[in-house]
């Protein structure tokens, strides 16, 4: 996950400095491609993790739980 906000902070520092200050409308677009980025991040690691997420907390309440009589 620190990859991945290290590479967010280098995109956002590059892409500043190559637009320089005088583009202060492209703040609000960068703003929005972040936002997307983290979108489709945290989708990927819902679809990725989700199935042994939930077989682990399946397994940790059969553990917990008593059987059904």
């Amino acid at each position: 996950m620190n990859a991945i906000s290290a590479y967010l902070s280098t995109f956002v520092f590059v892409t500043q400095q190559r637009l320089g200050k005088a583009a202060k409308g492209a703040t609000a677009v960068e703003y929005g491609l972040l936002v997307a980025l983290i979108a489709a991040v945290s989708i990927a690691a819902v679809t990725l993790l989700g199935g042994q997420l939930s077989a682990l907390f399946a397994s940790v309440a059969g553990k917990i739980a008593p059987p059904a009589a």
